[in-house]
């Protein structure tokens, strides 16, 4: 079987990785993948590339101005399903394809004409809103009849019209009709939103996202000492993109009001961060690999992710699988990584439970460190989740209707 498998980056970021993975599990099946992204950076070259730096360069500059999303890249999108057409693809398998680089309308009208099987993996909520990737931080429900007066744009100001209306119907339209598209959430939270979407007559499967166990284990290493923290309790928060929408305000409200034994490290800020944090707080720019992140997380007492937006947080899963147990807020797809054996949960935005439960974590230790490795061991297998697509991709081609063929 052969299979394409398209995504904005690869192999880097959090989907690129997803991409790269299931191309070694798919490969180890006896398949042929053919990855996808949208131009040749850092270690991609490897992979085929949709376009090109200037022209996504162009696209989101006129996305921007336009709020127009995905009808820009015409002639390289064109170039792109002519190879896309001589590779005969058994299966197509979509992943963010929202990064201004490749045209949808054709891409979609390409999918349709050739009945290609696609499995669509949403990553986010942009499939069925009028262009924003996530809506809980607005308390917006318009994405279910039709977006208008975007709160997102109203905060957003690089755009200069909204057209949330405008592609709530275009990509209802293009998205409409594939005859062999199923749908995977990560999450059964956004799950249940595609239910209420436009996209609700397409099948759907949750396959939760899956982390490497080998990298991700309880690991010692110096790091309380190299800090000064033998005798502090760390709180820690791990993010790569901070910002409120990730709870930065929390942890800045945190280090104020924690007793003086407490430390929160941050990782993955940059100096644009830092500006925005007390001094009491650590803040760690980047990690060399992701083994030295397995020792900071593993070093902590308490991991916290006091997201307000997120559809199933990868470093929830990582802190777990390295012995430490997770408080988070009730958002999102975030509350399904933990059960009553490894962590808690608390109502988004509740600084003062938050911060009792921290205490109480730390204080307590009502979570061994061998129950939450348990924890991910049973839920966040990359390999047994990655088997769980490579199935679907052979239910699908073996069980579907024959489509026209290339």
């Amino acid at each position: 079987m052969r299979i394409v498998q398209i995504n904005t980056v690869y192999p880097t970021g959090s989907t690129g990785k997803i991409v790269k993975s299931l191309q070694e599990c798919a490969e180890e099946r006896g398949h042929t993948v053919v990855p996808a992204h949208r131009f040749n950076e850092r270690g991609g070259a490897e992979a085929l590339a949709v376009s090109s730096w200037l022209d996504c360069h162009v696209h989101n500059r006129l996305a921007t101005i336009t709020g127009l999303q995905g009808c820009f890249s015409i002639l390289r999108t064109r170039i792109f399903l002519r190879k896309l057409r001589s590779l005969s693809p058994d299966l197509i398998h979509l992943h963010n394809i929202h990064g201004s680089y490749i045209n949808h309308r054709l891409l979609f009208n390409f999918i349709k004409k050739y009945k290609i099987p696609v499995v669509w993996t949403l990553h986010d909520c942009w499939s069925f809103t009028g262009g924003c990737p996530h809506f809980i931080g607005y308390a917006c429900d318009k994405w279910k009849d039709g977006c208008h007066a975007c709160a997102h744009f109203k905060q957003n100001k690089s755009n200069c019209l909204d057209t949330s209306s405008y592609m709530w119907k275009r990509k209802r339209a293009w998205f409409a009709d594939v005859p062999r598209m199923t749908l995977v959430c990560p999450s059964g939270w956004l799950s249940e939103l595609v239910e209420t979407s436009f996209l609700k007559e397409y099948p759907k499967k949750v396959i939760n996202n899956g982390i490497d166990l080998e990298i991700f284990k309880p690991t010692e290493s110096d790091f309380r000492r190299q800090y000064g923290l033998e005798n502090h309790k760390i709180v820690l928060g791990v993010s790569f993109g901070w910002n409120d929408r990730k709870g930065l305000d929390v942890f800045r409200d945190l280090a104020q009001q924690l007793p003086k034994d407490y430390k929160v490290v941050l990782v993955g800020t940059d100096e644009a961060t830092d500006a925005q944090l007390p001094k009491e707080i650590i803040s760690i720019h980047r990690t060399k690999n992701q083994a030295e992140l397995a020792e900071i997380y593993s070093a902590a007492d308490v991991f916290v992710n006091p997201t307000r937006e997120d559809t199933y947080p990868t470093v929830n899963m990582e802190a777990l699988a390295c012995g430490t147990a997770v408080v988070t807020f009730r958002t999102g797809g975030s509350p399904e990584t933990v059960d009553a054996t490894c962590g808690s949960v608390v109502d988004c935005d509740d600084g003062e439970m938050l911060k009792k439960e921290i205490i109480r974590i730390c204080t307590e230790r009502p979570y061994a460190r061998e129950i939450c490795r348990r924890r991910a061991e049973e839920a966040f297998d990359k390999n047994r989740k990655f088997k769980e697509y490579i199935d679907l991709y052979e239910r699908i081609v073996a069980t579907g209707a024959e489509g026209d063929r290339i």
